[in-house]
């Protein structure tokens, strides 16, 4: 088996052992974290619906020229914490999908939490 196939097989792994663990309703939804080469997206899933309630990216995030992956990952954050208190929720299940918790998932907790999440 590749390296890389192993690696993505490792991590399909972690996303349904969390998966398994965690599910998000109405008033507590699931902060689903997607992270790609370029970007990163952030989701709040009501899990009993099977519905998104709102989603951002870094693509929507009007960062200064010269920011980091890190730094927008950390705005994304807080706007998706003004985007859920908009909607009056407060309080979400963090959902790393598979990823560390290091880097930018963990960019994005933080920001979400300075924002005014509560996990």
């Amino acid at each position: 088996m590749k390296k890389n196939k192993k690696k993505q097989l490792k991590m399909v792994r972690r996303h349904k052992r969390i998966r398994a663990k965690i599910s998000g309703i109405i008033n507590i939804p699931r902060l689903s974290v997607f992270r790609s080469n370029r970007s990163i997206f952030a989701q709040l899933i009501d899990d009993s619906e099977g519905k998104t309630l709102l989603s951002v990216s870094t693509k929507e995030v009007k960062a200064p020229a010269k920011t980091n992956k890190t730094s927008a990952a950390l705005l994304l954050g807080k706007i998706l914490a003004e985007k859920a208190a908009a909607k009056k929720i407060n309080k979400v299940v963090f959902d790393k999908g598979g990823y560390k918790y290091h880097g930018r998932v963990k960019a994005v907790a933080d920001g979400a939490r300075e924002g005014g999440l509560k996990f």
